[in-house]
């Protein structure tokens, strides 16, 4: 059924109930950036593929949200439909909450799916459409109604990390965990998140497409623990180490009847913005309600010295198998018919080969030409670009694997550019050598740093609609916060064994874009009488493609450290290779 069609039926269950809007996130009950199957609701209603984004239907208007990440995806996926496109940050574009507000009449009543609502967005909804008389209703997943063969939930098995890969056991991070709730003497931590939660339990799963989670709630007490999840996942010899460590399982459905079971007066301890809207309204009334932010947020973010030692030997793996495709790729455009999506197959095919690969980190951007400047471009075999000698390659890429995620973009260079394409290259490659050299004072936050990347196109009139970076997790979701580059505000610190990404680019609408990505890790510097100085080091080596680079824009600072890196690149990754795609590396690692 088409788009129109399935709001027409949508349109009909509102009447039913009553309801002139209804908002539908990209969300799961879990907050989760990327979801399984069966909660791809705005996916389904609208279809929107981003990963980001929410759409609103009423009687008579529709509109989807989403960033920039998305703008030229949602223009050409939306077309032919009755949604308009809202493009958020943009100059006088209106929020969700704002363009509902200006569009209802004192009581309208704006409907929703508690389940796949953060609380602290519920609170802000009602907060200002109380000024108006506008109701809010979060009791409807109208979506079930109408989505006929909807995708089941998840079934895959989960299984516990070995600590020789986790660093810590769960028992040594639940006592993380129960420090802080002691010093807020809390009985109970409400924890939904589930990159969270297979962290802090030392489990993984498969209920996400390339984050290795498990569909599951948790319930943190200061001598127990209790695991809400599909049981049938979990093997008797996994139920029996967690009971070990105090960790006891229940079914994923009963744990709204756990909390409402909570003592009276007890003090319980949540993050209104991570946890639901529906998991929050089960807390009983005469519980005190301690709202933070998600502690396990912060302890996951800083990586201990076991995960960072196997973070390093993952990339250094991964790495190899990227050398491996970019020789093959340079040595075969134009003599056999490569596309985006066989190129992105070959390169999963030279991962799979590699030792405790779990499967990719997201879906491969294998993006040629004018498709490199849709940011999140995912290729489809009725409109993939084959490849040719000339232009731009973008591929953005990683790997699961169970000592470590990987993330990492190269535009590789095919054949011809022109001047502009070539300047915006080097452009961009400053900006990455900049932030990657960049020493500073221990407190600063990300976006106090994402400046140092843009610096160079700002110069000539060029930005990019996204952060700079993202957080990376350990065998967990390839964007983890709370630390990041972005030019949005962030109380995040950047701290010691944080692992981030620096990827600056250009994205020229109709004709190329641009990326260069490698993940990085804080480390200490020099300490000093002004305070502790911090510092980054690069963990991905793979050839940055010189090719590109109009070496006269580049100081001498520029490239000594272009030069550095690319010794290392050599050092590191030439002893895996044969002679052939040795010799091919040494010239791509040459001095300039």
């Amino acid at each position: 059924m088409k788009v129109n069609g399935k709001i027409e039926l949508l349109r009909n269950e509102m009447r039913k109930r009553g309801l002139d809007a209804y908002v539908i996130p990209s969300n799961d009950p879990h907050q989760s950036e990327y979801v399984g199957d069966y909660f791809k609701s705005r996916e389904f209603i609208s279809g929107f593929t981003g990963s980001a984004g929410a759409v609103v239907i009423t009687m008579n208007k529709n509109g989807l949200w989403t960033d920039g990440r998305y703008y030229i995806q949602a223009e050409n996926q939306l077309k032919g439909s009755s949604i308009d496109l809202f493009k958020m940050r943009e100059p006088d574009v209106p929020t969700i909450n704002e363009w509902l507000f200006d569009n209802l009449q004192s009581g309208n009543v704006v409907g929703f799916d508690s389940k796949v609502f953060s609380q602290h967005q519920v609170n802000v909804m009602k907060k200002m459409f109380s000024e108006k008389n506008i109701d809010v209703d979060g009791k409807y997943d109208l979506i079930e109604l109408i989505w006929g063969n909807r995708p089941s939930l998840s079934k895959e098995k989960a299984m516990i990390l070995d600590v020789k890969y986790a660093g810590k056991s769960a028992l040594e991070k639940l006592d993380e965990v129960r420090k802080e709730m002691n010093k807020k003497d809390s009985s109970y931590y409400i924890l939904s998140s589930l990159d969270d939660i297979a962290w802090t339990f030392n489990i993984r799963g498969n209920d996400i497409n390339y984050s290795p989670v498990v569909l599951s709630y948790s319930i943190i007490e200061k001598e127990k623990a209790t695991l809400f999840i599909d049981q049938d996942k979990l093997s008797e010899q996994m139920k029996k180490e967690l009971e070990e460590q105090n960790i006891y399982v229940k079914d994923y459905d009963v744990v709204s009847t756990y909390i409402s079971s909570f003592k009276s007066g007890t003090k319980v301890m949540i993050d209104i913005n991570r946890n639901n809207s529906y998991i929050y309204n089960s807390i009983p009334n005469k519980c005190k309600i301690i709202k933070i932010d998600e502690i396990t947020k912060n302890l996951k973010a800083v990586k201990n010295e076991v995960e960072i030692e196997n973070l390093k030997k993952c990339h250094d793996k991964d790495n190899v198998a990227m050398v491996k495709f970019l020789y093959w790729l340079k040595n075969n455009i134009g003599k056999e018919k490569i596309t985006e999506i066989s190129a992105s197959d070959k390169l999963e095919n030279y991962r799979q080969q590699v030792d405790l690969f779990k499967g990719l980190s997201f879906n491969t951007i294998a993006a040629y030409k004018d498709h490199a400047a849709m940011m999140h471009y995912s290729a489809q075999k009725e409109s993939e670009y084959e490849l040719e000698p000339e232009g731009f390659f973008l591929l953005d890429s990683g790997g699961q694997y169970l000592d470590g995620t990987t993330d990492i973009t190269r535009t590789i260079v095919l054949g011809d550019l022109t001047y502009e394409q070539k300047r915006d290259y080097t452009l961009t490659l400053k900006g990455h050598i900049a932030l990657s050299k960049f020493k500073f004072l221990k407190g600063v936050t990300g976006t106090n740093l994402d400046v140092l990347a843009r610096q160079f196109l700002w110069q000539v009139g060029i930005d990019y609609k996204c952060g700079t970076g993202h957080g990376v997790g350990f065998f967990l979701n390839v964007h983890e916060g709370p630390q990041g580059f972005s030019p949005y505000a962030t109380k995040a610190q950047l701290e010691k064994g944080m692992v981030t990404t620096n990827e600056p680019g250009v994205y020229k609408a109709g004709k190329y874009g641009i990326r260069i990505e490698n993940t990085i890790l804080v480390v200490e510097d020099e300490k000093t009488e002004f305070g502790q100085f911090m510092k980054f080091e690069t963990i991905s080596h793979c050839p940055i493609d010189l090719d590109g680079v109009i070496v006269e824009l580049l100081t001498e600072e520029e490239k000594d450290w272009l030069n550095t890196y690319h010794q290392t690149v050599y050092v590191k990754t030439s002893s895996y290779l044969t002679e052939e795609e040795k010799n091919w590396l040494k010239n791509e690692t040459r001095s300039i």
